[in-house]
């Protein structure tokens, strides 16, 4: 919640709430952005909640009213995947994969397409901006990471036009860059995305590391959670989707089998899902909020089996090319 005129209106709060209750005890919310999960659950009779966020940013949008929940809410500048080094013996852990509203809206932040600022797209303010990868990686890797992280059809045309363009005149902005596939390829029709929507996605993951910092969060909160502990994770499109119920199937106690040896070894399941299917918006909030339309909720209870090992490319981990970004 960002303010009383404009609230932030966190994504599945409703139906995330419902699936892990009762809350009780400590939980930590390791993506804090403007704080609508960690309200949420103190609501609900969280103990305490250890908000978690590589974003300076929100931990100074959250100053004026972080103070009404006293010890209840403790603060922590960092990445989700170390969420282990941050606490232990937890009662619950959410992430919610979504950029942050508040990153979007900002035009200096450069997340948006639709609105002129630097070609920034840093989460945690620090390090390579993805004007630094557009500018420099080489034609081929540009195209890979487009197509890897984007799933961006077009990827070599608008990575060979990339190339051209930058010879005389370096990519600095949002709107430079959004131009430039805006003219590559077809206009869009009602109903369908920007031009731009899968290029800016694939530069945001390839700046944040996201896929990296998502199996890595994964594996620490199954390291942080306490037996009886409950994972929730929300995602807003379908390879964090698939990578999160990968992880909690190979975590299900089951490995091997196949329809010539069907005999499946049973393993110490380290979660039990909640549901086998993932959950979704319903239409009440389809209503209030359009931007749940492709979120998708899935979560495990944690039992008492050793942490597992994780083998990235059986989750579906998108991966660049050897020796690429």
């Amino acid at each position: 919640m960002s303010d009383a005129d404009n609230p932030h209106i966190p994504v599945l709060l409703r139906p995330l709430l419902k699936a892990v209750a009762p809350v009780s005890g400590v939980w930590l919310d390791g993506t804090f952005g403007a704080g609508g999960y960690t309200r949420g659950l103190l609501a609900a009779g969280a103990d305490k909640v250890i908000g978690v966020d590589r974003d300076p940013l929100a931990f100074e949008m959250a100053a004026p009213w972080i103070g009404e929940y006293g010890d209840r809410l403790e603060l922590v500048q960092g990445v989700f995947s170390k969420l282990d080094e941050y606490a232990s013996d937890l009662d619950g852990v959410v992430l919610d994969l979504g950029v942050s509203s508040m990153q979007l809206d900002l035009a200096e932040r450069g997340f948006s397409f639709m609105k002129d600022g630097p070609l920034d797209m840093r989460m945690s303010q620090s390090g390579p901006t993805a004007a630094d990868i557009v500018n420099t990686a080489s034609e081929s890797e540009l195209a890979d990471i487009l197509f890897t992280f984007g799933e961006e059809r077009a990827s070599r045309r608008i990575a060979r036009a990339i190339v051209n363009d930058r010879e005389t005149q370096p990519f600095t902005t949002t709107l430079q860059l959004a131009g430039l596939i805006e003219r590559l390829l077809p206009r869009k029709k009602p109903g369908q995305s920007h031009p731009a929507t899968r290029s800016f996605q694939a530069l945001r993951i390839a700046v944040n590391a996201e896929y990296d910092e998502l199996i890595g969060g994964l594996e620490a909160a199954e390291r942080a959670l306490k037996p009886g502990g409950k994972l929730a994770v929300v995602t807003f499109h379908s390879i964090e989707d698939r990578m999160v119920k990968r992880f909690f199937q190979s975590r299900a106690g089951v490995s091997g089998g196949n329809r010539y040896a069907p005999q499946a070894q049973e393993e110490p399941a380290q979660f039990q899902q909640v549901s086998r299917k993932a959950i979704g918006p319903d239409d009440q909030e389809l209503e209030e909020n359009p931007r749940s339309r492709s979120a998708k909720l899935r979560v495990g209870i944690r039992t008492d089996a050793p942490a597992g090992e994780t083998d990235r490319k059986k989750l579906g981990m998108p991966m660049l090319a050897k020796g690429k970004r």
